[in-house]
């Protein structure tokens, strides 16, 4: 009669050695050979633990290393994105916790009365003393399963640490950029309403002498408060960008200044033979692919309910009806245990548990493809937009330069009258609206540039080298 109680329990650890089969995932976007952009990029080896690198210090601006690295301490991103890989770990380490025996110290004091009792119908007290032992052998793998879905949930978490990081230093300099871009662009409209106001002060001289009509001295007037009123614009605009650069870095905006100052920022250029990693080295990517994989572990853990369940307990110590012979050798005792479980029916809930893990292997499958698909698009997206703006940069400077000659020989041609104040207005227009162009151009290569950098992942693993200074 023992051998076949024991029947079912040796059943269960032979059916132990089948491991539950976890679903396939479907082939994943293969990476490209090379980027249609720039023919030389080629593929890299997986590098998700890859050290980021300081790659704002390509750019050579101390103000913009200072500004990054209060970010990196202090935005509010950073630390909740911190505290949820925290979280994570301690997931990681309570899903371990359950594949360990679990030991107890307790101890109890129950009062009692009933004819079964020992004592009769009399009240009766009996104290115990002890350990008490639980360990439940992860046959199945349903422990171990939750195990690795925990781990990987926290790799995912570390990669959106780096994420956010990434994002957060993306987002400090883009703003930095362009406030400095504002400035250049500030100080070139406050040139030209001086060069207005002499334009001005010259043709009010004409016309107290009767050269030129009261329409000449209010055409230039309506100019140089069209300009000034430009101006406010660009300080305006300025006065957003600070703001976001405080919240940025953690300050309030009520307390953040950064001072105009001269723009000297230099403009990397990534080099020509840099691999293309971005599915190896995107942090977004990477945390992508173990929250799939999570995904998969966890429908593993799903199935697993349905198999057998074996808990092992055992217990020792002391009980004594008497307080003081609790500890006498003859109180002693003891007592072990097995049981062995097997669900039968449940009303469809451990079904509905695969059904709903296998939703979100379908979900996180989704998600992972996606942003594959968006990490190729947006580094071909800022190659594309560094090579067009290079030749638009180009462009923009014949335009400048024409446009300031003309505006050259039209001030000498107006001084001597010989052509008319209309033409000297739109000569001056046009040699702002070029230059302003122009800036905006640069400033445009400038936010390219760290978009492209953002995209690959972070550093790009080579020695940058400043080419080019802002204002050049």
């Amino acid at each position: 009669m023992k051998t076949f109680a024991l029947l079912p329990l040796v059943g269960a650890l032979l059916l132990a050695g089948c491991a539950t089969a976890l679903p396939e995932l479907p082939a994943q976007p293969a990476p490209p050979a090379q980027f249609k952009e720039n023919a030389q990029w080629t593929t890299a080896a997986p590098a998700e633990s890859r050290d980021r690198g300081e790659w704002w210090r390509a750019f050579g601006d101390p103000q913009l290393d200072a500004l990054v690295q209060r970010a990196a301490d202090a935005n509010t991103g950073v630390r909740e994105a911190a505290a949820r890989l925290a979280q994570a770990r301690a997931a990681v380490r309570s899903a371990n916790a359950e594949r360990l025996p679990q030991l107890a110290l307790g101890a109890s004091a129950d009062r009692a009365a009933g004819a079964n009792s020992a004592a009769g119908p009399a009240p009766f007290t009996l104290y115990q003393a002890g350990v008490q032992l639980a360990y439940e052998p992860d046959l199945f793998g349903r422990a171990g399963g939750r195990r690795d879905a925990a781990s990987l949930d926290a790799d995912a978490r570390a990669a959106l640490l780096q994420s956010t990081r990434l994002a957060v230093q993306a987002e400090t300099a883009q703003a930095y950029l362009a406030l400095r871009a504002l400035d250049v662009e500030q100080a070139l409209v406050r040139e030209t309403v001086e060069a207005y106001a002499g334009t001005l002060r010259l043709t009010q001289r004409r016309h107290q002498a009767g050269d030129v009509a009261e329409l000449d001295v209010v055409r230039v007037q309506a100019e140089v408060a069209a300009t000034e009123a430009e101006a406010l614009a660009i300080a305006r605009q300025r006065a957003a960008l600070e703001h976001a650069l405080a919240v940025l870095v953690g300050d309030a905006a009520s307390e953040f200044t950064l001072p105009a100052a001269e723009w000297t920022t230099a403009l990397p250029v990534i080099p020509a033979g840099v691999p293309a990693t971005v599915l190896a080295r995107r942090p977004d990517v990477s945390a992508a692919q173990s929250s799939l994989l999570a995904a998969q572990a966890r429908v593993g853990v799903a199935q697993a309910a349905w198999f057998p369940r074996l808990a092992l307990t055992g217990q020792g110590g002391f009980a004594s009806p008497e307080l003081g012979d609790l500890l006498r050798w003859s109180a002693r005792a003891w007592s072990v245990g097995a049981l062995l479980s097997l669900p039968i029916f449940d009303g469809g809930r451990r079904q509905a548990g695969i059904e709903d893990a296998r939703s979100q292997l379908d979900a996180a499958l989704a998600s992972y493809r996606g942003q594959v698909l968006v990490a190729f698009r947006e580094v071909e997206d800022q190659l594309s937009a560094l090579r067009l703006l290079h030749e638009q940069s180009l462009a923009q400077g014949r335009a400048v330069e024409a446009a300031r000659r003309a505006t050259t020989l039209s001030g000498t041609r107006y001084r001597n009258g010989l052509v008319s104040q209309l033409e000297l207005l739109d000569a001056q227009r046009s040699e702002l609206r070029n230059r302003r162009q122009a800036l905006q151009v640069r400033a445009a290569q400038f936010q390219a540039t760290v978009v492209l950098v953002r995209a690959l992942g972070g550093d790009w693993g080579a020695a940058p080298r400043p080419v080019q200074v802002a204002g050049d």
